[in-house]
């Protein structure tokens, strides 16, 4: 048998992926394998990472099951490797990092359950989460608040659109955030905040020509700064059931058009209603693996809006691992070790911590709403602040040199960002 019981696979070399590898790290002092197409600094020389493998077009499906099946058959013959004799071969567990890699392991879990253990949802509630046109109704049947929300299909006329929008500004985002990358055009963004039915028009006109025909999302923007928007993680095992629920406020997000929703500090909260109705909701429809919900709360009725759900964690959801409740803990228990919480075990996470990627000083300039500064102020004072890109495990001081210069940066990205200026 190998020094472990098993090896994880992460797909990416992004935020996500490290904080996956030191989840693991932590817990079980294993080094990941990662897979992906480029190197990013985020992974990068990190000694915690056993290794890196680039794939070109590793995101094509074409290229994405052929890559893995060898990758898997390479590892097994790594472990081999110096052997007098045959060995059993620790199961392979498996961690998407992005809405594309987790959609094509759903997609063809069929051609990768032989060598990789994963927990994700089926495909067809995939579709029914992703797709924002199915997500919102399903919410809504299950009690779920969710702000105002048009939908329109591209390539039909605008104008019916334009007057079934009531009041602006309104949030635009693609219904099929998967295809809506696969047609690259000059200053594509993320999600787009208008303030007009020319804008509207305007935008989706450059959507169009750049064809995609899927859905878009039209919702009447919910007032507020970065401390309105809320998060939550959740793990549901392989039989269906939560373990655990958390609950956080965010405080700052990336201020880069391309990036918005990218949440760089999170303040743990509780609030056993709302912690409750998602988990339930998920429970209701099956959903096993990680979630992570994105809200916002909407200071004009005082009700929690649900936004979306992503079918993996965020790159924002180690904060539920600072809490004690380790991400990669709850996959390898459940997959590897078949240890799961029973029926009404599911645990409600109330533990202060304060998650950042961003230095502290950023932190003290750009959070000013009232009451959640002080809250900062005083989880700073109490050494709660933890950011796990600096994880001690990891002894890389090339790394660290990385870091130092992206910190320096980070004083800049806010200073020059418009995003939160219009608010």
């Amino acid at each position: 048998m190998a020094e472990h019981d098993f090896l994880p696979v992460i797909i990416g070399t992004d935020l996500n992926a490290y904080h996956m590898a030191a989840s693991f790290h932590e817990a079980y002092g294993v080094k990941p394998h990662v897979i992906g197409k480029v190197q990013l600094g985020f992974t990068h020389y990190s000694t915690i990472i056993a290794s890196t493998t680039f794939v070109e077009d590793l995101d094509k499906p074409e290229v994405f099951v052929p890559a893995l099946r060898d990758y898997a058959e390479a590892l097994h013959t790594r472990q081999h490797a110096g052997g007098t004799a045959p060995t059993p071969q620790p199961p392979l567990l498996l961690v998407g990092t992005s809405d594309h890699y987790v959609r094509l392991i759903i997609e063809n879990a069929a051609q990768l359950e032989d060598l990789y253990r994963f927990n994700y949802p089926t495909e067809e509630l995939l579709n029914a989460l992703h797709v924002k046109d199915a997500f919102y109704p399903l919410a809504q049947k299950h009690g779920l608040d969710i702000p105002e929300t048009q939908i329109h299909h591209v390539g039909e006329p605008v104008g019916e659109l334009e007057q079934a929008i009531t009041r602006y500004p309104v949030i635009l985002k693609p219904g099929n955030s998967v295809e809506y990358y696969r047609n690259k055009f000059p200053d594509q963004e993320k999600v787009y905040r208008l303030n007009s039915a020319e804008e509207v028009a305007e935008v989706v006109a450059r959507i169009s020509d750049s064809g995609y025909r899927g859905t878009l999302i039209i919702q009447d923007f919910i007032p507020g700064d970065d401390t309105f928007i809320w998060d939550s993680v959740l793990y549901l095992n392989t039989a269906g059931r939560a373990e655990f629920v958390n609950f956080g406020q965010v405080l700052l997000q990336e201020h880069e058009a391309s990036a918005i929703g990218n949440y760089t500090a999170i303040i743990s909260r509780f609030n056993r209603e709302v912690m409750t109705q998602l988990k339930d909701f998920l429970e209701a429809i099956e959903y096993t693996g990680i979630a992570n919900f994105d809200i916002k709360y909407d200071p004009r009725d005082q009700v929690f809006k649900v936004l979306e759900v992503n079918v993996r964690q965020g790159r924002s959801s180690w904060y539920a691992t600072a809490q004690g409740h380790n991400l990669a803990g709850y996959l390898v228990e459940d997959l590897i070790h078949g240890r799961r919480r029973e029926p009404g075990e599911c645990a409600y996470v109330d533990h202060d911590v304060l998650f950042t990627v961003v230095p502290q000083y950023i932190l003290r300039k750009y959070v000013t709403a009232p009451g959640v500064r002080d809250d900062v102020a005083r989880m700073m004072r109490q050494r709660k602040v933890r950011n796990p890109l600096y994880y001690k495990g990891d002894t890389s001081l090339l790394r660290r040199a990385w870091l130092a210069v992206r910190a320096v940066r980070y004083r800049k990205k806010y200073a020059n960002a418009t995003w939160a200026n219009a608010i």
